[in-house]
Parts: C-alpha cells; structure tokens; sequence
C-alpha cells in the first residue's frame, strides 16, 4: 500500500523549485544593477580627490635649464706712443719705467793683408775699389771650347768649298738602281773628312759616294774663336737622269 501510495503520488506531486530558481536568479541581478546605478546617480559619495586624478590631464615637464652667460671679453686697450709713423709726447706719465738694456754689438771684424787697406783682398791692385774690380786690367778668363760638336748637314752643306761629284757606277745604272746615299763623316779643324762611312741609301752606290766625299774641302767650324772639329751627315743624291 504504501508502495503504491508512493508511485501514484510521483506523478501528482508537483514542486515549485522551477520558480524559486528563476526569483532567485531575477533578484540578484536586480540588487547587481542597483550596486552599479547607486555610483552613476549619486556621484557625491565617490572620491572627489580620486576622480580628478583621472580626469586632470598631467603637467608638462619642466623647461631645460637656461644656458650658461658668455665670459665677458675684457677690451684691453693698447696705447701707442707713435701716430703716422712719427713718435709723439705722451700724453700721461706712465706708473712704472722698464729698464731696456740691449746687447752691446761686437767689434767690427777687419780683414784684411799686411800693407792693405782693411776690407781688402791679396792681390788686389792699388787704388782699386773695395769689394769690385774697377779699372781692373785682368782679361776676362777664356771659356774652353769643345773638342767636337754636332751639327746638322743643311749647316755643313752650306760650308762646303770645292769637291768633285760622285761618279755613277755602269752596273747600278744599268740595274737602274737610283737613290740617296748617308754618310757619317767628321768636318776636321782644317776642313778635310776624316772617319766616313755610309750609313743608309742602296748599297752598290756606297763606295762610289764614299770616294767622291773623301775629296770634298769645308770651312773650318769657328766655336768662341777657336775651330772645332764637327760630326755630322753628308747626303749624296744618285738620280739616273742627273747622271
């Protein structure tokens, strides 16, 4: 029976803890809103000093320090005793007078030969200048002349005096050769080739070239009035139509 009073009653009892629970849950949220809204209505009870700490925006920071003043400059004032170029009075009495001592200049040094004048030099003539060569009849000295000098063939053609003209071989003519013939040939002081030899030109004209300018007679080369002996070239010209 009380099985059966158990069973039937399962299903007819109904609770109410479905409503508790959803009061419940409506009152707490309804007391949280009022904790939030109680701040917002009623600021007065809030902190003032905390509130502005938020709302104050913070002080700029502190200016950089003023740079240090510039060390005065002290004029000193130079007063000069000389105005254009020309010394004058003073123009008060100074406080104190500086001793100037200077160094006594050394006695003068002469030089000079027993019998001489001082300043003078050995071998100098009487009544001579000192310190030049005045009225002096010494030559002026002589520059010596070079043994041997170069010079250019328009120079040494230009100095020739007498010499025959080159024979033209029979063989090169009828090989037709033709052409111009150097020779190195060194002008001595008395005007004769001496030291010749051919250095360019057709060869089978080369002795006939060499024979003819051994012959050939020059002016003396004059150097500072002396003659010099001269090196230079000598051109012999070969022409088939010339001869």
């Amino acid at each position: 029976m009380f099985e059966d009073s158990l069973v039937e009653s399962s299903g007819r009892i109904k609770t109410k803890r479905g409503l508790t629970t959803f009061l419940s849950f409506g009152f707490q949220m309804l007391l949280l809103g009022v904790l939030i809204l109680i701040p917002l209505i009623y600021t007065e009870a809030l902190p003032k000093q905390q509130l502005m700490t938020f709302l104050v925006a913070p002080p700029p920071p502190p200016p950089p320090p003023p740079p240090p003043p510039a060390a005065p400059v002290h004029v000193i004032k130079v007063q000069t005793e000389v105005v254009n170029n020309q010394l004058r009075a003073p123009t008060k009495i100074p406080k104190e007078i500086k001793m100037i001592k200077e160094d006594e200049a050394p006695p003068p040094q002469m030089a000079g030969v027993a019998g001489g004048v001082p300043g003078g030099v050995a071998g100098g003539a009487m009544g001579g200048v000192l310190g030049g060569i005045v009225n002096s009849s010494l030559p002026p000295p002589k520059v010596a002349a070079p043994q041997k000098i170069r010079v250019s063939s328009g120079v040494v053609s230009g100095m020739k005096l007498s010499g025959p003209n080159p024979t033209y071989p029979a063989i090169a003519r009828t090989a037709r050769i033709q052409g111009t013939v150097v020779l190195q040939a060194t002008i001595s002081k008395q005007g004769t080739i001496t030291g010749l030899h051919a250095v360019s030109g057709p060869p089978m004209l080369y002795q006939s070239a060499i024979d003819a300018v051994q012959q050939w007679r020059y002016k003396p080369y004059i150097l500072n009035g002396e003659a010099v002996e001269v090196e230079t070239t000598i051109q012999v010209n070969f022409t088939l139509n010339g001869g």
